[in-house]
């Protein structure tokens, strides 16, 4: 399998809608090819069925045997591009850093950096007691090692 057909292919099918984009894409030695794709508002299974459709009826089994899987990369997987964490502002993620971990609703997502904010209970400054006092960090995306949202059960 020749790598730059397979990614020409991509991204023609993905290039029909501008809300979707490449998470990643791998062929395996056995000519098992692996396409993960995502969307501002989702992805959709006709989006799915589309982008499978318009590789599949570009290559050739004939000349050479393979298998293609499009999906959504899935929420197991960690987000590495800024579009994946500004479709995910709302929701609650834990970011793996270098220096630990942090967990956190995310509130904005640029191309550099991504804010989380969350509430923790400290000490008065002054008295007795506890009060609830609003966090916030900003992350660069080159300091994520891992980041994965969190589902609320």
């Amino acid at each position: 399998m020749e790598n730059a057909v397979i990614q020409n292919l991509i991204d023609e099918a993905i290039a029909e809608n501008p809300e979707l984009f490449l998470v990643d894409w791998s062929v395996s030695p056995s000519n098992k090819i692996e396409v993960l794709v995502d969307g501002d508002n989702g992805l959709s299974i006709d989006e799915v069925v589309r982008i499978s459709r318009h590789i599949d009826q570009n290559l050739d089994r004939d000349v050479e045997d393979y298998s293609l899987t499009v999906s959504s990369p899935g929420l197991s997987r960690s987000l590495d591009q800024p579009r994946q964490f500004k479709k995910n502002i709302g929701r609650k993620i834990k970011i793996q850093t270098e220096e630990g971990e942090s967990k956190g609703t995310i509130v904005s997502a640029d191309e550099e950096k991504v804010t989380l904010e969350w509430k923790v209970r400290e000490p008065k400054p002054v008295g007795k007691g506890k009060h609830t006092v609003q966090k916030s960090v900003d992350i660069p995306y080159e300091n994520i090692v891992k980041a994965i949202i969190q589902i609320d059960i």
